[in-house]
């Protein structure tokens, strides 16, 4: 029922809701990588090669043609997953995230030179603030760990940036092919790490349920939505996985993140937010409208 109704949607609207069944099951990663002890690179190995399993079957073994922007996008789907949560271990949850999801000012400088996407005026006003806003989170006092977490969330973002441009250049052929190597890319990382004081049974649940739900899952419904939205948009409308990650971690954990990094994070949600997730609600808004005059 649910998905014939989201076939009747405009395509770009249909795009928008995957990527938002997308984010909130990749907002619960914070909370997992957290609660879980084991080394950083093991947990996301393991997680990767779970993931990597699941959508192997769910997608019945997809091909792979081993073309440039499919493997760059795996290299970079890898340094993401690595990155990222070691970032999560080292600094607190909200940082690594609102680190990662500075994503969208690389796209944009990647896009004019690889997807011909020009940015507009408005969206280099918005690489200002993300960036102002990135350097409030280095005025919190942190130590040498809370450092190299926050300089690993900006490598995320990065990498994060470098993974959408290559799989929207593949939108007309199978970016599944460049998470799957990415998934696998990062298992063999992570292999030398598994022995170091694995965790116990609900350690290894919590994990199984990285795999499937919170990677698995989400980067199927990604995917498939990355072929009906823009190379931006697709980095800026799951913006939800930011909000909502740090406030699973508080709420079950107690974690809280320094005042400038609150701050520094606000700036880069308002400023994403006002530039691209409000102008994506309207059109769809008004796709929606017009969709519904027409029916009656």
């Amino acid at each position: 029922m649910v998905a014939e109704k989201i076939k009747g949607m405009p395509e770009r609207l249909q795009g928008t809701l995957l990527l938002v069944i997308t984010a909130m099951l990749w907002s619960s990663g914070g909370f997992f990588i957290k609660w879980v002890t084991w080394n950083p690179l093991a947990i996301a190995g393991i997680r990767s090669g779970i993931a990597g399993l699941f959508l192997w079957f769910f997608f019945r073994r997809p091909s792979l043609n081993w073309s440039f922007a499919q493997f760059t996008g795996a290299l970079a789907y890898a340094v993401t997953m690595l990155s990222f949560v070691a970032a999560t271990k080292l600094t607190t949850a909200a940082n690594a995230i609102l680190l990662q999801y500075t994503a969208p000012v690389y796209v944009a400088i990647l896009g004019i030179f690889f997807l011909k996407e020009k940015p507009h005026l408005y969206d280099w006003l918005t690489i200002a603030f993300v960036i102002g806003g990135m350097v409030l989170f280095f005025q919190d006092r942190v130590g040498t760990g809370g450092l190299y977490g926050n300089l690993l969330g900006i490598v995320s973002g990065i990498s994060m940036a470098v993974m959408i441009v290559a799989l929207r250049r593949q939108k007309d052929g199978s970016p599944l092919g460049s998470v799957l190597l990415g998934n696998g890319l990062t298992f063999v990382c992570g292999l030398p790490f598994v022995f170091d004081n694995p965790p116990g049974a609900a350690g290894w649940a919590a994990i199984a349920g990285l795999g499937c739900l919170q990677l698995g899952l989400p980067y199927a419904l990604y995917t498939i939505a990355i072929k009906k939205v823009t190379a931006l948009e697709a980095s800026v409308i799951t913006v939800i996985e930011p909000i909502l990650n740090p406030v699973w971690v508080f709420l079950f954990l107690g974690e809280v993140p320094g005042p400038w990094s609150l701050l520094g994070g606000a700036v880069i949600l308002a400023a994403i937010t006002a530039r691209y997730i409000l102008p994506v609600l309207k059109s769809s808004g008004a796709a929606l409208s017009v969709d519904s005059r027409r029916s009656k």
